[in-house]
């Protein structure tokens, strides 16, 4: 009795391919808010021209633009007070951060379907900081909602600490190595923040303590952000 060598009809596993979000004419456009006068003297935010000032030079290096259409993504950075969630007004008035995030929607702005949708919120969340002391790694952070401001696919949530201009100073110093994927930069500037920042403050409970950016994504591709080509002047 012949016997006659079985095939083997398993599937061939082909390598996945990823690919990029596709680029556009112009790298986006960045809407910066910053809150720095309210009604109550006391929740004033001081010095924040600074950040300002350095987010707007970083974006524009970046080559962004105005219109949707012709643009790779939109990003959104808000700066203010804020609690988990929400984020003040300079009405005093809170606002969910979601109901912010909704407004770029697919639905109710078409001409971003598709694109990544960036937003970095510098708002005190909270007073609790990281020992960061005789320890080989960082306690697990409390229960984080900032999935829940994300309202669909496409669209990635950073949020600073306290001291949020330390967050900003890292973001905009890492945004300037753009070979790196978005994700690869905020997981940088985790670290930066983490092992090179210590608070300083009057109260024993909260000085030298460290603190830890977060983000929340629900990109569904690599996003490179890169700079514009400049045009090469032609001799004749």
């Amino acid at each position: 009795m012949s016997s006659q060598g079985s095939e083997d009809h398993s599937a061939v596993k082909m390598p996945r391919a990823f690919e990029p979000y596709k680029k556009h004419k112009n790298m986006g456009k960045c809407l910066i808010i910053s809150n720095e006068h309210f009604c109550s003297p006391h929740l004033c935010r001081k010095g924040c021209s600074v950040d300002e000032n350095f987010l707007s030079n970083t974006f524009k290096s970046l080559g962004f633009h105005e219109n949707h259409t012709d643009n790779s993504c939109f990003v959104c950075v808000l700066m203010s007070h804020g609690e988990e969630g929400t984020i003040l007004g300079s009405d005093e008035r809170w606002m969910p951060v979601k109901t912010l995030t909704s407004l770029m929607t697919s639905d109710l702005c078409p001409s971003l379907r598709d694109k990544p949708k960036l937003f970095f919120l510098q708002a005190c969340r909270g007073l609790e900081y990281d020992p960061g002391v005789e320890a080989d790694s960082v306690e697990a952070p409390g229960e984080f909602f900032g999935i829940s401001d994300v309202p669909e696919a496409d669209f990635l949530c950073c949020y600073s600490t306290v001291e949020g201009s330390v967050f900003i100073h890292e973001l905009c110093e890492m945004l300037k190595d753009c070979h790196l994927e978005i994700i690869q930069i905020m997981t940088r500037v985790n670290h930066c923040v983490a092992n090179h920042f210590q608070s300083y403050t009057t109260d024993p409970d909260t000085h030298r303590k460290r603190q830890m950016p977060c983000f929340a994504s629900i990109l569904t591709k690599d996003f490179y952000l890169h700079v514009p080509e400049k045009k090469n002047k032609c001799y004749f």
